[in-house]
């Protein structure tokens, strides 16, 4: 059995993988706007020296922000989902169903990882490149899909050891208002008589 020490060392790791997760998409962001914003002004101030690839490199970065977001979605929990049947089950059924969720999930993004690396290998082989001035290397595009299909596979593993050895009746969220939610429904009372 693992001492409390260890646990709050792997918690660290998980909280510093997060932030550095969050880190990365905020700079993918903030890149995709400013190749936004100067294709806007260069198009209006400079059109002569406006990029013509701005377009194609904030495609780029934004499918790797979104991809890489998908794993922080999974440790969050808030992946759409509908649970209309999930929240007619009793608690232990919901943590049965749960767990069949994660295996369900863990058979398809190893699919995903694994056929997206395929992918990658192949646009690696072949040279791939954008048709545009940039000539940007396709394999690199690509490689967003295995990247948040490994990240996502780690992130639902913890969530299936979770439920399978740490279990905690607080961790279903069937019929749950998220914190960030919670204030934009209704007052606090309302808020209440719902999650009752």
């Amino acid at each position: 059995m693992k001492s409390s020490r260890d646990w709050g060392a792997l918690a660290r790791v998980e909280k510093w993988c997060s932030w550095l997760e969050q880190v990365v998409v905020g700079v993918l962001g903030l890149a995709a706007l400013a190749f936004g914003v100067v294709q806007v002004i260069g198009r209006y101030v400079t059109p002569h020296h406006a990029m013509s690839y701005a377009e194609e490199a904030i495609v780029y970065l934004l499918v790797w922000a979104v991809m890489i977001t998908s794993s922080q979605l999974v440790r969050r929990n808030a992946h759409v989902r509908s649970d209309l049947v999930l929240r007619l089950l009793s608690q232990g059924q919901q943590r049965v169903l749960e767990i069949f969720n994660c295996v369900v999930a863990l058979l398809f993004l190893i699919g995903l990882s694994w056929f997206g690396w395929q992918v990658v290998e192949t646009s690696l082989l072949l040279d791939e490149r954008s048709s545009s001035v940039l000539q940007f290397p396709m394999w690199v595009y690509y490689a967003a899909l295995p990247t948040a299909g490994v990240l996502m596979t780690v992130r639902y593993l913890v969530r299936l050891v979770t439920f399978l050895f740490f279990y905690e009746s607080s961790l279903l969220s069937a019929g749950h208002i998220p914190q960030h939610e919670s204030t934009l429904l209704a007052g606090d009372g309302e808020i209440q008589a719902v999650r009752t």
